[in-house]
């Protein structure tokens, strides 16, 4: 796991100096090293900066960037079957000088060109400079698990798997994209490939993109999509079977990602995917796997007694991490600059500490992300499954007027639920699906904060929608049922730009490497073609993993609601962050700014303190942009 960030310069003029200011600033994502290289070529002049955290091979053969032949690569993630593709390298007549899987991967680029990705398992995002091509390649993996971000304006390329990379240089234009904000404040994050500064933009997972360095044109391909395995013939073996198979690929995913020459653990929260990751890999081991879990009693997060009963039940080494509150709110200060662009999902605060706390002890953890995308786990599978019918077998006028009956009563003002967890905003989101119960629009008003007529009501200038792949029609009608729709969906959106930014960002920051194992893209070729009822079946979300999972772990441990990293939103912004509120979203500044309806952020903040809770998240989503944009803009 590393940090990597570049350029192609057709003036010429850009300097070893900011090359190595851009490499710096990303130091965090590699500690243990730093290296750049400039390669002059006839009509340009083209940069590779790297930091390293070693994790392979720990001497200076792995060192980047790395060159051979006519070739240059700059390579953040892991291969992890790179030992089996080095071996099939050797009998072609290859040799190499270390045993690191960046050598591997440039001499696999050699040999087979761009086809080498297709042999890949793992996360990466990689730059090839071809000098005989006069060609730079850039490239993402399967499910989007490494960032690569890219700017091109007039004569100038820039790279990087973080955008602060890109402030280093004099030349970059920061220009905010106001249709980019404008998703922000739908989903909590800029959707791929969009990017919350103008002339910028995200290599989609699965693509690659190919560069003429003598005159920047380029093309984008795709090598790999979720919706090659969801358009394939389902499974009609036996359930049994499909366990039994499961179990298997699985086991094989976990176990390719315990390869490193460092210190491995995994994050165990004690519900069912990171339980699965736990039991597989701990029950061939007689040494004892090191997991951990954290626990912020102080706002209701602690799965922590949970966590212990599973690892005392499979003989883990354990640690409990325990923070306090105003450890997580310290955070948050932070978050800004780690995450380069606006990110609303309050989860990164408790992934940042689990990440800097594990960092003590290990140098590489596994997580169990992806496991409700690809098992259909999350309650929206729910809504969808079960009140999708219900929904629209009410007449349209008795939906609307429930609708407009909610928007005239506060959540905070219904006994009992209000105490739930999620009430609130949940209670939001259901006024959406009542107006519009299709499930396309279930999809949407279940992702979505704001919709597109409440964003008129706050963006001072008109925006254009970004065309996302919330508006997939990829999924072929002979295999399309809703709850395909949804997961396919949820798997090139919300994980992507939501679940991997989150791990990938609050990792880093603690210069820690994380795996997923539920991300191998042999697990959801796999899991694609289960029928929906092996994986919700009869109410019961990710009911194939829960049944693997029982195999190892009595029932009776495992079966409780699930918990999620919830943060308290609601009473953060009423209390300990109401000066934040009160400083970012000050009248002048909004003014000032020129972004949002002054009048329509005050009525928010009045109605949310006044008792309407639902709009807490709504709030949130605008106190989130607003230190991003201090940091990024008045700083």
């Amino acid at each position: 796991m590393c940090g990597i960030t570049g350029f192609v310069d057709l003036s010429k003029s850009t300097t070893t100096k900011e090359l190595d200011q851009m490499t710096e600033v990303i130091a965090h994502r590699g500690p243990d090293g730093s290296g750049t290289s400039l390669y002059p070529l006839k009509d340009a002049l083209v940069g590779f900066g790297h930091r390293r955290l070693s994790i392979i091979d720990l001497t200076d053969s792995g060192k980047q960037p790395m060159d051979f032949e006519h070739f240059s690569i700059c390579f953040n993630g892991e291969i992890y079957n790179y030992q089996a593709i080095k071996k099939e390298l050797s009998l072609l007549g290859h040799h190499f000088i270390g045993h690191s899987d960046t050598e591997m991967l440039i001499h696999a680029y050699a040999e087979w060109g761009i086809a080498c990705v297709e042999k890949f398992r793992g996360m990466f995002a990689f730059a090839i400079l071809d000098k005989e091509k006069q060609q730079l390649i850039l490239a993402r993996d399967r499910a989007g698990i490494k960032p690569l971000f890219v700017y091109f304006k007039k004569d100038l390329l820039l790279f990087g798997s973080e955008l602060k990379s890109f402030h280093s240089h004099p030349r970059f234009e920061k220009s905010l994209n106001m249709n980019a904000v404008s998703a922000f404040m739908q989903y909590g994050n800029v959707p791929t490939p969009h990017c919350i500064f103008n002339f910028c933009h995200k290599v989609k997972p699965g693509h690659y993109e190919i560069w003429d360095t003598s005159n920047l044109n380029h093309t984008e391909h795709r090598y790999w999509s979720v919706y090659d395995a969801y358009n394939k013939e389902k499974f009609t073996g036996s359930f049994d079977e499909a366990k039994q198979h499961t179990t298997t690929v699985l086991q094989d995913a976990c176990e390719l990602r315990m390869v490193a020459d460092v210190p491995v653990g995994v994050f165990l929260s004690g519900g069912y995917d990171s339980a699965c990751v736990t039991s597989l890999l701990q029950q061939n081991r007689t040494e004892k796997l090191k997991t951990f879990t954290i626990s912020v009693p102080d706002i209701g997060l602690n799965e922590a007694p949970y966590a212990k009963d599973v690892a005392h039940h499979l003989g883990t080494d354990h640690t409990e991490i325990t923070c306090s509150q105003s450890e997580a709110t310290a955070l948050i200060e932070n978050l800004p600059f780690y995450f380069d662009e606006p990110f609303a999902d309050s989860s990164a605060i408790p992934t940042t500490l689990v990440s800097k706390m594990a960092k003590q002890h290990v140098t590489v953890a596994l997580s169990a992300d992806a496991g409700d995308e690809v098992f259909a786990g999350y309650n929206r599978y729910d809504y969808l499954m079960r009140f999708g019918k219900q929904l629209n077998q009410i007449p349209s006028a008795g939906r609307k007027l429930l609708a407009s009956t909610m928007d005239l009563i506060p959540s905070n003002a219904i006994p009992y639920l209000r105490h739930k967890y999620n009430f609130h905003n949940r209670y939001e989101k259901l006024k959406g699906l009542l107006r519009n119960p299709s499930p396309e629009q279930i999809m949407l008003s279940l992702s979505e904060q704001f919709t597109e007529k409440q964003l008129a009501t706050i963006m001072k200038r008109p925006v254009e929608s970004l065309a996302t792949a919330y508006t997939s029609n990829a999924l072929q009608e002979k295999y399309n049922s809703p709850l395909a729709y949804m997961m396919a969906i949820d798997y090139e959106t919300y994980l992507v730009d939501d679940i991997l930014q989150k791990v990938d960002r609050s990792t880093m920051t603690a210069s820690l490497e994380g795996r997923e194992p539920f991300l191998d893209h042999h697990v959801i070729e796999w899991a694609a073609t289960l029928p929906d009822n092996f994986k919700y079946n009869k109410g019961i979300k990710k009911y194939i993993l829960r049944e693997i999972v029982h195999d190892f772990i009595p029932k009776k441990l495992m079966d409780r609601p699930k918990m999620g990293f919830a943060i308290p939103i609601e009473t953060w912004l009423k209390h300990d962050f109401k000066t934040h509120v009160d400083h970012y979203l000050d009248e002048q500044r909004i003014e000032q700014q020129n972004i949002f309806k002054t009048e329509a952020i005050q009525q928010l903040k009045r109605d949310f303190y006044h008792g309407k809770n639902e709009l807490g998240v709504k709030l949130w989503y605008i106190l989130m942009f607003q230190m991003w944009y201090d940091r990024w803009f008045n700083n």
